[in-house]
């Protein structure tokens, strides 16, 4: 049986539907999963195991045989847990056939392959009975269906099916309940995620269309980690308020529900954000608490337990609201039965608002990032003081860029024509909705094709003297596939002038051996958990890593994640953006040496524009590195991360490098990469 995957296409830059062999999507599936992230995370394992030896207790205190219902077992390991602390009989259900495999072998592994039977179905398909899966209903629940809005995972419907159907009344539930967090904040950086705000181009200011301000937005969850935004970057307009608990060992159900919590407002501002984060009782007492508060409330930020499986969440208000100190307010939060999203409202209100939708079609359009991107004042000034430099009374320009404001920053610098491909119907109408609450409409021709269909006739017989982009393009993951900037260019050499101007004129990959503080985390392989050996798991992810095209770099947004160089930065590969794609592969090979003791996890690559002779936008670093080696990466992008399969001790000395391999293939546009630590020849 074949899948078919999705793939962007250099020529088109859409998306191609590839035919891959049935194994490609799971070893994908594995290799990107970041399991070992969970079985890391020591302050969840210890608090579970904690849990569930005084469920297990609670149970034979009262002359009973402790049956565990274990749903989403991963590798088995709360199973283990409880077979350890003398739980009578487990099953675990794992849905995911690779993983569930595994949690058979590590069962059998840890000698518990007479008290564990694991289930490979959905929750919702297991039966009981003496023909059933279970043989009786269970006494003691066990999950973890959580994610970082908490029931993202299908965590309520699951309990409200585990309790009709798999578990006994009045039954023992790790963990026994789950509260949610709120806090109402002022924050401008925040807020530049979700609305676009006024930009400055060199005087001329352009403003938001009043549809998009008046939009309440996408209603997916922004899930960041939290820790990594300063305090200083909001103010709080109200107390942190406990929205509503979950208990797990009562029948659950998934209605949708709102729930209020009225205050004070302690401070005068405009309510923009929500902030929220939930925790999970192990035991009915509450005195065995795993919370997912972001460091900064901690009395001791740096016995904060990281983890990436859990963060926490970033909700925007659906309009701005000014609030004044003493204003007495309700935040109310509603969810359905797998997301949450919040409303503020005064005393006078009636009922909280349904489900935000986007209606503007700009939250759609533009990533939160992307919002980010384009309020962002410093990297507005680098491309108007470029467009600056080239565009004259008589230039004919073309944008090329997905949702890009550059051909309108090009208009009212001047240019006497200007014209912005969008391959899409939806970005063509967002830019032409911030045309028109200009007051510019018909000034840019937003054009809707793509670069290898456009013809003399789309321009109305003009030869384009400037090709500019950013470049940005939504199909794009890894740094490098903004290189489609560069097939457009070549598809529109016969409507370029001869002399035209391409701005950026070259793009270059640079890359950087780092240590990372705690990303290394979903990539370590465990061997033990707890006691518990885990080592099948961690030869899955390997089996996976090793797998065709799985031994490659990923996405990362590396301010959510510090790190320290222990290389200085270099440029590897450029690519010159004044010529075309050529037809040959592009080859670089070297090496770095390491300048900085530490541990040496990886490589992190980024691309840098050259957008004229000396205006730089880098992708990746925002300042110089440090002394002691500390990054500081741009927010709006992501970074490549290419993770070593072991990572390397450096004294720092320069006696041991990181060596390289790129080469650029254009038939795919993809860059092949082969990078390793070792010591100097």
């Amino acid at each position: 049986m074949k899948t078919f995957c999705a793939r962007a296409n250099p020529t088109t830059g859409a998306l191609d539907w590839v035919e891959e062999g049935e194994e490609y999507d799971y070893h994908q599936e594995i290799a990107r999963s970041c399991y070992a992230d969970m079985l890391h995370d020591k302050d969840r394992n210890v608090k579970y195991y904690q849990g569930i030896r005084a469920a297990v207790g609670r149970v034979k205190a009262r002359g009973e045989r402790a049956v565990v219902l274990d749903i989403g077992t991963g590798t088995g390991l709360l199973s283990m847990m409880a077979a350890s602390a003398g739980a009578d009989y487990c099953y675990a259900v794992e849905v995911f056939k690779p993983m569930a495999d595994a949690a058979v072998r590590i069962v059998e592994r840890n000698g518990f392959g007479d008290k564990i039977k694991i289930i490979n179905k959905h929750s919702t398909e297991v039966t009981v009975g003496p023909d059933g899966d279970m043989q009786t209903r269970a006494n003691i629940l066990i999950t973890e269906l959580f994610d970082t809005e908490l029931i993202g995972e299908g965590a309520l419907p699951s309990y409200e099916h585990a309790h009709a159907h798999l578990v006994q009344e009045g039954c023992e539930a790790v963990p026994h309940r789950a509260t949610v967090y709120a806090q109402l904040v002022q924050s401008e950086q925040l807020w530049s995620w979700a609305q676009l705000l006024p930009v400055d181009a060199e005087g001329r200011e352009l403003r938001p269309p009043p549809a998009v301000g008046r939009c309440a937005g996408a209603p997916s969850v922004c899930d960041v980690q939290l820790s990594q935004v300063s305090p200083d970057a909001f103010a709080p307009l109200g107390p942190l308020c406990t929205m509503f608990s979950v208990d797990f060992s009562r029948p659950v159900s998934s209605a949708a529900q709102s729930h209020s919590c009225r205050f004070e407002a302690c401070a005068s501002g405009r309510a923009q954000v929500v902030l929220s984060w939930w925790d999970i009782e192990m035991d009915p007492d509450g005195s065995i608490v795993c919370t997912m508060a972001p460091s900064w409330t901690y009395p001791e930020p740096k016995s904060y337990p990281w983890r990436d499986h859990w963060m926490q969440s970033v909700y925007f208000l659906p309009a701005e609201q000014g609030v004044t100190k003493g204003e007495e307010l309700s935040l109310t939060v509603s969810h359905d039965d797998y997301s949450l999203w919040y409303s503020l409202q005064s005393q006078s209100s009636e009922g909280p608002p349904s489900r935000p939708c986007c209606t503007c079609q700009a939250h759609l359009v533009w990533t939160r990032p992307r919002f980010g991107e384009l309020n962002d004042s410093q990297r507005t000034k680098r491309y108007t003081r470029a467009l600056l430099s080239v565009v004259k009374a008589d230039s004919v320009c073309l944008g090329v860029s997905d949702g890009s404001l550059l051909p309108i920053f090009a208009h009212l610098l001047g240019a006497r024509k200007v014209f912005s491909l969008e391959s899409s119907g939806m970005v063509k109408q967002v830019i032409e909705q911030v045309l028109e609450a200009n007051a510019l409409k018909g000034m840019v021709q937003v054009l809707g094709a793509r670069p290898d269909q456009l013809t003399t006739g789309d321009l109305g017989g003009e030869q384009v003297s400037v090709l500019l982009g950013e470049p940005y393009f939504s199909t794009s993951l890894l740094p490098w596939h903004s290189l489609f900037f560069w097939y457009c260019r070549t598809n529109l050499s016969p409507l370029l002038r001869p002399d035209a101007t391409i701005l950026p004129q070259s793009a270059t990959l640079w890359m950087a051996g780092v240590e990372f503080l705690d990303l290394w985390r979903i990539r370590a392989p465990c061997g033990s958990c707890e006691g518990f050996d885990v080592r099948p798991m961690d030869e899955m992810i390997q089996n996976s890593l090793d797998f065709r095209e799985s031994r490659e770099a990923e996405p990362h947004p590396l301010w959510e994640y510090p790190c320290r160089a222990l290389t200085q930065p270099l440029p590897v590969m450029t690519f010159d953006f004044r010529q075309c794609v050529p037809d040959q592969p592009l080859n670089s090979q070297g090496s770095s040496p390491f300048v900085r003791r530490g541990c040496c996890h990886g490589v992190v690559l980024w691309m840098e524009y050259q957008l004229t002779d000396d205006i730089t936008v880098s992708m990746g670093l925002t300042k110089p590195i440090n002394e002691q080696g500390t990054c500081e990466w741009s927010p709006h992008r992501k970074q490549g991360v290419y993770f070593f399969s072991s990572p390397w001790d450096s004294s720092g000395d320069g006696q041991a490098a990181v060596s390289y391999n790129l080469t650029f293939d254009p038939s795919i546009g993809d860059i092949r990469m082969d990078f390793s630590a070792s010591l100097c020849q």
